[in-house]
């Protein structure tokens, strides 16, 4: 709940930082604006998600324990949707040329901005929202290069399994659609090495929720199938043309952008191991130009090997 606050406060200031654009100084507006917002957010948002992630889920595991189990002691307990527990408060300085691999971020709570109505006035909050997607939302398996810029450690991501299209439900029966990522993430820490209390934070794209082959319920696409309603023509001719259905006709892929803050609160030398939590904002789907994305905000807990 603490940091549920903290980032009400801190995102309210930016309800407009998502707003649809293939323009590159618009995309740098985005960016601007989210670093805005976390530099507001600060200590207190992570030590809110360090006192959420502090309660582990039943079936937390260590990465060694879990890599004795069979694919049938894992099949249908949830485990593979969930990160490894990392167990230590030791120190790992990487060296030149290492890598954080076998990266896992995984979700444990969400809520999307709205406007809120009080005593006349409007105000933008985040309300709570409930997963809808099966267990299916957790990033795994990604990696990247580990530099160094002025002696503060940069993590650059490469590759993996880091996106997954996922599903929240807000209080009044909505749903909000939105690509859960870190593509081409690259994060900046405060220091040289991985001890309990590091920070480290980036910018990064989100993708379309949808790519250029999807057809909507009308047949029309990005890159196939109508390119105007059909069974609507009458709203598609005369001197307007079809201006009251343009964005639903003309399908975009509008790539978004993101921000996430991570803490690293365990580390296991002897494993090259280091786990913390997370907290990032980034804009949801755009149903392909049609509709201004709303603002996601996420929180959850991460693991990864430094090798």
């Amino acid at each position: 709940m603490k940091l549920a606050a903290a980032c009400t406060v801190a995102f309210a200031a930016s309800a407009n930082a998502f707003a649809p654009s293939n323009v590159a100084g618009t995309r740098a507006t985005q960016l601007n604006a989210m670093k805005d917002d976390f530099a507001k957010v600060g200590a207190a948002a992570l030590a809110g998600a360090a006192i959420f992630g502090a309660t582990l889920p039943a079936q937390a595991i260590t990465k060694s324990e879990l890599n004795q189990l069979s694919y049938l002691q894992v099949k249908g307990t949830g485990l593979a949707n969930r990160c490894s527990e990392v167990i230590g408060e030791d120190t790992i300085t990487p060296k030149s040329g290492s890598r954080l691999t076998e990266m896992c971020i995984e979700p444990k709570a969400w809520a999307v901005e709205e406007e809120i109505g009080k005593a006349g006035k409007t105000e933008k909050k985040f309300v709570n929202s409930k997963v809808m997607t099966r267990q299916t939302y957790t990033l795994e398996g990604i990696e990247g290069s580990i530099k160094t810029d002025g002696g503060n450690l940069v993590f650059v991501e490469e590759e993996g399994i880091d996106y997954a299209p996922t599903t929240v439900q807000l209080p009044g029966g909505e749903r909000v659609p939105f690509l859960f990522t870190v593509k081409e993430l690259v994060a900046k820490g405060n220091g040289g090495s991985f001890k309990p209390g590091f920070q480290m934070g980036g910018d990064f794209s989100v993708p379309s929720y949808r790519t250029g082959l999807f057809l909507d319920p009308k047949g029309r696409g990005g890159v196939t199938g109508y390119d105007m309603a059909v069974a609507l023509p009458g709203l598609q001719s005369g001197e307007e043309g079809d201006a009251e259905l343009f964005k639903e006709n003309n399908k975009t892929f509008d790539v978004g952008a993101g921000r996430i803050e991570m803490e690293v609160n365990k580390v296991n030398a002897d494993e090259s191991e280091i786990g913390g939590v997370f907290v990032a904002s980034q804009s949801g789907d755009t149903d392909m130009g049609s509709k201004v994305p709303k603002k996601i905000l996420t929180k959850g807990i991460f693991y990864a090997k430094v090798q």
